[in-house]
């Protein structure tokens, strides 16, 4: 088949993305990909492992508009403009800030249309817009119910919002990681060594984790990723002997990154509605790795942790981040039987050979 992918992202650090889209490649699929530029940082064509990106740049009217929710429609209307001259069997939309696109082309020729749920999107958007955004988004996902051809979603605790607005047809594919190693390999740090590669916000703790380990001489702490808190982490460990902040990292680095800590750090802050139900990235990273992770009470993540024993499941504060990372630096049998059950979890359960069968299956039918 010939799959056209819509993104509201570059698609440079998109894991998820990418990962589905090489294995539908790898069954044979053709894959083109609409990506959403809006800084021009990025070539406007470009071929990733056999996949076919193009990427919308936002023009003077999006700058003009400066904010993301008002550059979206000309950004929809651009990405089915270019689709125009293209054939397509099936339009496969990743998150609901794209699915108008995929509304638009299913109203115009007979394509599949596929409806990827990387997160409850409406959860997500009413921490920072306003309720005639959010009332516009639980719209479109209730209308778009009957239109959508198959859901995805991003873990199987978002199966009963769905359900609930009139989706049928609905596939847990989550954000698992292909196997590394069948085997645990005990890390080799001098310096016990911390990890957070991801998105840099206030509600991932990256400050207060900051604060908790430049107390901690012993320990060393490895900060990764982008978002609007980079700069301020960047001046803050310019200062910290023990913490590296690297910036944006290539996605073949993540999980080699990951293998060669001692423990993963992915604290969420539970107060917010789409983190208590959303497994995180770096869960399935940390278990792939063989590595403990310490995560937050209330959180999806904490109560994959729990189930799986793999990790600490903590409350979402300092003294408690510090208690936990104390506690594993002292005690490396627990730490090596952590990450022990966290790679049995990824060999039997949590892997991606698990979900891309899934997700070729879908193409299949």
């Amino acid at each position: 088949m010939k799959i056209l992918m819509t993104l509201s992202n570059p698609f440079i650090h998109d894991l998820r993305v990418y990962y589905e889209a090489q294995s539908l490649v790898q069954a044979g699929h053709q894959i083109n990909l609409v990506a959403w530029d809006r800084h021009s940082a990025y070539p406007p064509n470009e071929v990733i492992d056999n996949i076919s990106v193009q990427r919308i740049q936002n023009n003077w009217v999006m700058q003009a508009l400066w904010r993301k929710p008002f550059q979206l429609p000309i950004f929809w209307q651009r990405a089915c403009k270019w689709t125009l001259h293209q054939e397509f069997d099936a339009v496969h939309c990743h998150d609901l800030d794209t699915l108008m696109i995929g509304i638009k082309i299913k109203s115009q020729r007979p394509v599949k249309l596929v409806f990827d749920a990387h997160e409850i999107f409406t959860y997500l958007i009413q921490r920072d817009l306003t309720r005639l955004f959010t009332r516009f988004y639980k719209n479109l996902e209730k209308k778009a119910a009957t239109l959508v051809d198959h859901l995805i979603v991003a873990d199987e605790s978002y199966r009963p919002y769905f359900e609930n607005i009139g989706y049928n047809c609905i596939t847990s594919v989550l954000n698992t990681k292909p196997i590394l190693s069948q085997h645990y390999q005990a890390p080799r740090n001098e310096r016990f060594t911390l990890l957070y590669i991801g998105t840099l916000t206030r509600a991932r703790f990256i400050l207060e984790l900051i604060e908790v380990v430049q107390t901690l001489p012993k320990i060393r702490l490895i900060i990764a990723g982008l978002g609007p808190l980079a700069h301020q982490v960047e001046e803050r460990c310019r200062s910290v002997e023990n913490i590296t902040f690297l910036g944006a990292v290539p996605r073949d680095q993540v999980l080699p990154m990951t293998a060669k800590s001692d423990v993963v750090v992915c604290m969420i802050d539970p107060a917010d509605e789409n983190n208590r139900i959303a497994s995180a990235n770096k869960q399935f990273e940390a278990m792939v790795a063989g590595r403990p992770i310490i995560v937050t009470k209330g959180t999806r993540s904490g109560q994959i942790t729990a189930e799986e024993n793999c990790g600490l499941v903590i409350d979402f504060n300092k003294v408690a981040l510090k208690s936990a990372i104390l506690h594993l630096s002292d005690h490396p049998e627990l730490c090596e039987q952590l990450g022990r059950n966290a790679l049995k979890a990824a060999l039997t359960k949590y892997n991606w050979e698990i979900d891309q069968k899934k997700l070729i299956e879908i193409y299949a039918e």
